[in-house]
């Protein structure tokens, strides 16, 4: 048995009764009273109220009061769960969104103060912008806190930064927002030895430390971090793509209005826009769109969709 797997053993166990001898437990998880010793101290660490008696026939109960779930969770595994909920939340379906906001509530406010402080800072400091295409990258979940608390406290911080090019840098800046696209997740913040505005892919972030430094917030241009964000992916290679799609744009909300900028044109059809560095999933949204598209732009995306259509087509009559 893990050292988490014994340690949720041990919380359901002092669940279940009011008072467990120490004896009784270290039987039940099969190890020693050292073994079981360090066990407990790993809950109080996490913030359970685990109270011990000493002495011949000593034990150990849950502080009166106390009403805890079976969930046993390190930093990491903590920040892990908030941002998989996150995700589930900014880009899933409608049915499995809600049942992720549903979830991400249950989680929050039953984690020890220490965890639940920082998954509340990661989902207070971050906003999402829809995007299902981005690849997943690691990141270092430490960044990510440390990124979350300084945008909720207003806490200056540094770190190490690695841009697209391989060139590496030290930062510090002014943290504002966290902004979910997709799978990866942006720092919008002032750079204070640029003297300006700047967005930071934190996978590409490392060694993230606060400076213990508070300031006054400032005004993201624009005023919305997001849209900062979708700006600057605009010149990092994505084309500009549209089309006009022979549909009403009541209709094409709930099936690409996540991915398109939708505008009616007439009764019967919309200019959509979109912007991605990968036509192929341009593409895949215009088909879901379920109606005739003319007028793709640039000729690229038409080459495309033409192949697919030749393609799909010849499949058919085999």
């Amino acid at each position: 048995m893990s050292t988490s797997q014994r340690s949720l053993r041990l919380l359901s166990l002092l669940q279940t009764r009011r008072y467990w001898s120490g004896e009784e437990l270290a039987q039940r998880l099969e190890v020693s009273l050292r073994t079981l010793r360090r066990d407990v101290d790993q809950l109080r660490e996490l913030g359970y109220p685990v109270q011990a008696e000493r002495g011949v026939g000593g034990g150990y109960q849950l502080a009166a009061g106390a009403a805890l779930p079976p969930l046993v969770l390190d930093d990491e595994e903590a920040v892990a769960l908030v941002v998989g909920l996150q995700s589930i939340i900014h880009g899933g379906e409608d049915a499995l969104a809600d049942a992720g906001l549903r979830a991400l509530s249950k989680v929050v406010p039953v984690l020890p103060a220490k965890l639940r402080q920082r998954a509340q800072a990661l989902a207070a400091s971050t906003v999402p912008l829809d995007s299902q295409h981005s690849t997943p990258e690691p990141v270092d979940p430490q960044v990510l806190v440390v990124f979350a608390q300084g945008c909720r406290d207003r806490e200056r911080i540094a770190f190490d930064y690695r841009d697209a090019r391989g060139n590496a840098s030290s930062r510090r800046v002014e943290p504002a927002k966290l902004v979910n696209v997709g799978n990866r997740y942006y720092l919008v913040a002032y750079d204070l030895d640029r003297a300006d505005w700047r967005s930071f892919r934190v996978d590409r972030a490392e060694n993230a430390e606060p400076r213990a430094l508070r300031f006054a917030p400032r005004e993201i241009p624009g005023g919305d971090a997001a849209q900062f964000v979708r700006a600057g992916l605009r010149g990092a290679g994505n084309l500009r793509v549209s089309a006009r799609v022979h549909a009403r744009a009541d209709e094409l909300e709930s099936r690409i209005g996540r991915w398109f900028e939708i505008q009616q044109l007439d009764e019967h059809s919309c200019l959509v826009r979109a912007e991605d560095s990968d036509l192929r999933w341009v593409a895949f949204g215009l088909a879901l769109c379920e109606a005739k598209i003319s007028e793709v732009q640039p000729a690229e995306l038409r080459e495309l969709l033409n192949g697919w259509s030749s393609r799909l087509l010849q499949g058919s009559e085999t």
